[in-house]
């Protein structure tokens, strides 16, 4: 039986704060760059370059270092074998937090194989620093004499520049950090802050058409002929050619996901199938993506035919190569007119086609400011002691960002901000948090993968325009285990809308791009072609320095949400449970009308049934007036917060332990014998199938219930307003001319209907739903 879930924790549950963002309170209107994180303070010490030093080897010459101390905390420049007139143009960084000294002592060294050798140093009192606060030009480094440790002048000068900033200083993000001190030099990379962007991605359709003049290896009989295709590590086949001639047919499209810059080549080979499980080659046409035409709409472009090149493989090895007639005729283009999917079309980031031509101008900007950590949970121990090395990952459209690493701390402060363009309201951006097990450098990790501490998923278009949202989100991760709080995030987010007008002119279009509904691809097209997506980003990232490894970006993109889930199917039960209450509600409701439970609410009923009767114009008007007043009623109801993981939607905390041991075991099972293994795996292939389909139930019910919940502000202000102005238009027109116009347009002719989904459809489709919230 299924039970229902207790009611959430306090622990699960979002909380309000009040940080003091850009040094002002949550709330005002800011203007500063970096006004929606709280001001940190650094003390940064630019060392630039040297001259005239001394020679301090036997050999003359030195060997010159510098280092930079403060209090315990002490960073070194690297070295330049005999160079008396060094250059480092290194940044260091000192948080004021743990500034203990009252000097900042920077010091000239000769590197040496027993004891490095003193050459001079210059020192600074901090009350005498002054302070920089963008957009002030940067501080000008000067020459310094170097002093020794008496205080008397030496020969050689160095070239410093040493102030007070914030996070916002142009050179915090490539600063050495005091912080990392405890990091090896090679693992210095990995906690560094960096912005990455995704390749563009394309559809590349390759629509095989025929074969001419195939010559196969054994000419007594007619080849059974298909064509495989190659791009990257994408392979398609076509089917077998159902006309056994040497001139084959196919006339099949195959479709790859392409990404820029066109590195890789598309490899079409001829193949004759032998004998079940032997393949001959024989043909190769080798085609460049470089020379492939692009088009933006569905119009056909010209076809093509292409030499066919033979091998003949003998041991295994290209003996020889010779050119024959044989030809292949294909029609290849790259589609500019779809969105490329990489991520779940639920959590959708962004909704644009590949080709920048038919981008429509952008509607808003989204700012995140992200804040600090609290209560995290140790994920690694070392030394003997838990420790965690937390940084965030967001990821909004072709825009990832990760923060900086905090070494060793269950409290890390970012406090780093990003913006993004915003080209579509009904879109979510998704922050993770993550902890860094790559701290000595990717090399030495032996396969260690950074683990996920949580995520949270923020819809735009439920938050208000130019409001500041200042909330700690629970990072909630599922194990074997069960559901666990891995500790809170703390965001700011605001999404500025630069033309409302333009914005509400949205809520009418089609979600997707047009060629997505003139020309629909298939719903297993669009899986395997999303997999290959995911694939192509994951790689390219964990190309970048630092990486984004493969294990976060899944993550980030939800690569596992169509797999079975026991869990998963009750929770989506549990929704459309809940979308239906209100219509059972109803029906109860009506069977105590019938029964005379309360006489006066029936005699009521009797009345305005007997009116509506003999007015039925008065119909239709009645239910819009009265929609418009429930949805202006619930206003003073309206979500103030932004939606957050829910675990008592999710069915998390409630899953029996044998479910979560079928959610996490393997896909193929590990589970013997082979034929149980068989029968399950197809039973959840099928179950996750189904589990999708009630999800769709539940999401199209959800998006009726925000009509008038005020969850997407916008979204309900419009309807509220079109209630309002049809029961108007319905009050005052004729009910039959309305039912006969109605009548009319639901049976018009073909040649009067379109392609594309209407207007109503597209403001449907554009509605949240709960899918914001589940795990």
């Amino acid at each position: 039986m299924m039970q229902r879930p207790l009611l959430r924790p306090e622990e699960y549950s979002l909380k309000e704060t009040r940080p003091h963002l850009g040094g002002h309170a949550a709330g005002d209107k800011l203007t500063s760059t970096y006004d929606l994180v709280e001001q940190m303070q650094y003390l940064y010490v630019r060392v630039v370059k040297a001259k005239e030093l001394p020679n301090m080897d036997i050999t003359g010459g030195c060997d010159p270092y510098v280092e930079v101390k403060l209090g315990n905390y002490k960073g070194a420049t690297r070295y330049f074998e005999k160079n008396n007139n060094p250059e480092w143009n290194q940044v260091f960084a000192f948080s004021k937090e743990r500034i203990q000294s009252s000097v900042v002592e920077i010091v000239v060294k000769d590197k040496d194989l027993v004891k490095d050798d003193f050459i001079g140093r210059v020192i600074f009192d901090l009350n005498e620093v002054p302070k920089r606060v963008p957009p002030d030009s940067p501080l000008a480094p000067q020459w310094y004499r170097l002093e020794d440790r008496n205080g008397h002048k030496v020969k050689g000068e160095l070239m410093l520049a040493v102030w007070m900033g914030t996070q916002a200083d142009e050179a915090f993000p490539d600063a050495w950090h005091s912080d990392a001190a405890s990091v090896p030099g090679d693992g210095i990379a990995s906690i560094r802050s960096k912005v990455y962007l995704t390749p563009k991605l394309w559809y590349l359709r390759v629509n095989v058409i025929e074969a001419q003049d195939v010559i196969p290896n054994d000419k007594s009989r007619f080849p059974e002929v298909y064509v495989k295709a190659i791009l990257g590590n994408q392979v398609l086949r076509t089917r077998v050619s159902p006309s056994r001639t040497l001139n084959p047919m196919w006339n099949e499209d195959l479709m790859f996901v392409a990404a820029e810059p066109f590195e890789e080549h598309l490899v079409l080979s001829i193949e004759d199938r032998v004998a079940p499980g032997k393949d001959e080659v024989i043909g190769r046409a080798i085609i460049s993506l470089q020379q492939v035409p692009r088009r933006m709409d569905h119009r056909l472009l010209t076809s093509q035919w292409y030499p066919v090149e033979k091998h003949v493989m003998i041991d295994g090895e290209p003996k020889k190569e010779t050119k024959f007639s044989s030809r292949i005729h294909l029609r290849i283009c790259l589609e500019g007119g779809y969105h490329v999917l990489d991520e779940s079309t639920h959590y959708s980031s962004d909704l644009r086609p590949t080709a920048k031509q038919l981008w429509k101008p952008s509607i808003g900007i989204l700012e995140l400011g992200i804040l600090t950590a609290q209560g995290l949970l140790p994920m690694k121990t070392k030394d003997g002691r838990g420790t965690t090395d937390a940084y965030c990952v967001a990821k909004y459209g072709q825009k990832w960002v990760r923060t900086r690493t905090i070494i060793d701390s269950f409290t890390p402060k970012w406090n780093e901000q990003y913006t993004w363009e915003v080209y579509d309201p009904c879109t979510v951006i998704t922050i993770g948090v993550f902890d860094n097990c790559h701290l000595n450098g990717g090399e030495k990790a032996n396969g260690a993968r950074d683990t996920r501490i949580g995520k949270v998923r923020i819809r735009l278009s439920t938050l208000e325009t130019d409001r500041v949202y200042t909330h700690s989100y629970p990072l909630i991760v599922l194990t074997p285990g069960g559901v666990k709080k891995m500790g809170e995030v703390q965001l700011a987010v605001r999404f500025t809308c630069s033309s409302l007008l333009n914005m509400m002119h949205l809520y009418s279009q089609p979600l997707l791009p047009k060629m997505h509904y003139v020309h629909p691809l298939s719903v297993m097209q669009v899986d395997n072609l999303r997999r290959q997506a995911t694939n192509i980003v994951s790689t390219r990232l964990g190309r970048a320095e630092p990486p984004l490894r493969k294990e976060i970006v899944e993550y980030m993109l939800d690569v596992d949400s169509h797999m079975w889930s026991m869990r998963k199917s009750k929770a989506n039960f549990f929704r459309i449970m809940g979308v239906l209450s209100p219509l059972i509600a109803v029906a109860k409701w009506f069977d105590q009308i019938c029964h005379w439970r309360n006489p006066l609410t029936t005699i009521l009923i009797h009345v305005l049934f007997m009116i509506l009767v003999l007015y039925p114009e008065l119909i239709l008007p009645t239910i819009f007036l009265y929609l418009f007043l429930i949805g202006v009623w619930y206003y003073r109801w309206r979500p103030r917060q932004p939606p957050h993981m829910d675990t008592r939607l999710s069915h998390a905390e409630t899953a029996h332990p044998d479910e979560l041991d079928e959610e996490f075991d393997t896909f193929p099972t590990s589970r013997p014998p082979d034929i149980v293994r068989m029968r399950y795996d197809r039973l959840r292939s099928v179950a996750g199938r189904i589990q999708t389909v009630v999800g769709d139930l539940a999401t199209q019910g959800e998006r009726l219930q925000s009509l008038l919940s005020w969850r997407d502000p916008r979204a309900t202000a419009l309807f509220v307003v079109f209630c309002f102005i049809a029961a108007i238009v319905l009050y005052v027109t004729p009910f039959r001319v309305v039912v006969f116009l109605g009548g009319l347009y639901v049976l018009r002719h073909p040649r009067f209907r379109y392609k594309m989904p209407s207007v109503p459809l597209n403001f449907f489709r554009r509605l949240p739903a709960r899918t914001d919230s589940m795990l």
